[in-house]
């Protein structure tokens, strides 16, 4: 095939199988659309409570009156749910592979309902890191709608398929923060209604959590009665076969069955009354898997590498923004409410998709996965350097004016810059694999090391942020130096990342 030929593939409607041009496989909306469904509960349940769980924290009287303790415990709720999502992601996997792909991505969004409920009736503050932990531990399916998209789509139209995925964290991110922040205490904000119900009253962040939980439960309803069984039908017979076999070692009647199965030995592919040379038919050469040490290349260990540190310094910046934003201004924040936090994480969230959606795709196919990771990172720098500089601003000023809005916006500017680099990751994941065979396992190691780092992520920057406080490191600014430092060790370290073919 010329290189003027195989522009056309990439640019034009049409892929070439065996020299011979075919038009793209329509996506099948329906099922895509129901995966995206489930997708979407994902980040609307791991965000619904940014806005309002430092002071939920505050409330349950854990830190006992102590505004510097509130970073710990704060950050202990926010990685329970990655933690425990890091902990299920491979067993979901295999369950789903035992038994099929629809019951197990039903599972998920049902539990996270029923978690989500239990966790806005929490009162004290160990309840809400074990309801977290329920939420995460559903949630941890969330890879098997990754082989889901992988079985209902083709070679020829798998990438559009794949290009829409990154739009529903955006838009989780915009709902979840949204309904966290307009819901919560809605005593408080509507009297006249709800401050008449005692209920609301005493559980002032049920709202929000039940809010978030009839979502999960939505994509529950519809995919239970929409969703096809993508898993093949004749692997999971084998399966069941193969538990069969297992059982029956241990029934009664197992020495009798062997005995049959010995007699019979061998006529599978001969037929009654005829020669085995009649009716042989040679057995396909099937490819043999390698182990799961081939993974072990340079290109895709690195790539893994940066993967994970990049995750773990994004999810240290995106727990400390409602953090910072809700301390008050002596201990280094700006003194906001849930209501302005959620609604300025929701409004980010909007901008966010929407840049996605217009430039994400662009800048990938022009540069490469390789080059907008790279040049992404840098904008946390900008990211990291707006929180000491509201502060001090908010001080000043004795509270938030135009100056610290027009920090604030600039800090968001940046971090949208840094959702192309989520993709550009994922792709780049791709392309390295070493082996076809080996790229489930390849697309799990990558989910456990920015599942892994998220879980540790909150708590490591709360802490942080908690003890420069109590310690007046840096004039209590020391966490954003720290991260800083990580930052430029992953600089340096996206320098030995490969630059496969841009796809």
């Amino acid at each position: 095939m010329t290189t003027h030929e195989r522009d056309d593939v990439e640019t034009d409607t049409v892929v070439v199988v065996e020299d011979r041009k075919v038009e793209r496989t329509p996506l099948p909306k329906l099922q895509l659309a129901i995966v995206f469904l489930i997708q979407f509960a994902e980040p609307v349940t791991a965000t619904v409570i940014y806005p309002f769980v430092n002071q939920f924290v505050r409330e349950t009287g854990i830190t006992g009156g102590d505004e510097t303790k509130t970073g710990y415990y704060a950050g202990i709720v926010e990685s329970t749910f990655f933690f425990s999502e890091t902990l299920t992601v491979f067993a979901w996997g295999w369950l789903s592979d035992e038994l099929g792909r629809k019951p197990v991505l039903l599972m998920g969004p049902l539990g996270l309902a029923l978690a989500m409920l239990a966790f806005g009736l929490s009162k004290t503050f160990w309840p809400l890191v074990v309801f977290r932990a329920f939420q995460g531990f559903f949630n941890g399916n969330i890879g098997v709608s990754k082989s889901v998209m992988a079985e209902i789509t083709d070679s020829t139209n798998i990438g559009d398929a794949y290009a829409l995925a990154p739009l529903m964290w955006a838009s989780g991110t915009t709902v979840g923060p949204m309904l966290g922040g307009l819901l919560s205490n809605p005593a408080v904000q509507w009297p006249d209604t709800f401050g008449k119900i005692a209920f609301y009253r005493d559980y002032p962040y049920f709202l929000p959590c039940a809010a978030a939980s009839f979502v999960a439960f939505l994509s529950f309803a519809i995919s239970s009665i929409a969703m096809k069984e993508t898993l093949p039908s004749s692997r999971r017979s084998k399966l069941r076969d193969s538990w069969g076999r297992l059982i029956s070692k241990f029934s009664p009647n197992s020495n009798e069955a062997g005995a049959n199965a010995s007699l019979l030995a061998g006529t599978e592919h001969s037929g009654y009354g005829t020669s085995g040379t009649e009716c042989a038919i040679p057995a396909p050469v099937e490819e043999v898997k390698p182990p799961l040490s081939a993974l072990l290349v340079f290109d895709y260990v690195i790539t893994i590498l940066n993967y994970g540190f990049f995750s773990f310094i994004d999810m240290s910046v995106t727990a400390l923004i409602p953090l910072v934003y809700s301390t008050p201004l002596e201990y280094g924040g700006l003194g906001m409410d849930p209501f302005k936090i959620g609604t300025i994480m929701a409004t980010y969230g909007v901008l966010n998709g929407t840049m996605s959606v217009l430039f994400l795709g662009p800048l990938v196919r022009r540069y490469g996965p390789t080059k907008v990771y790279q040049c992404g990172i840098f904008a946390i720098f900008i990211s990291l350097s707006a929180f000491p500089i509201e502060n001090i601003l908010a001080r000043r000023a004795g509270g938030i004016d135009a100056w610290v809005a027009l920090v604030i916006v600039i800090q968001f500017a940046a971090q949208t810059v840094l959702s192309p680099c989520y993709a550009s990751m994922g792709i780049l994941v791709i392309q390295v694999c070493p082996h076809k065979l080996l790229m489930g396992s390849a697309n799990g190691v990558a989910q456990m090391a920015t599942s892994g780092t998220r879980a540790f992520a909150p708590a490591v920057a709360s802490s942080l942020f908690s003890i420069s406080i109590q310690r007046n490191w840096a004039g209590g600014y020391a966490v954003y130096y720290m991260i800083m430092v990580l930052l430029v060790g992953l600089i340096c370290g996206s320098r030995y990342l490969p630059t496969p073919i841009k796809p």
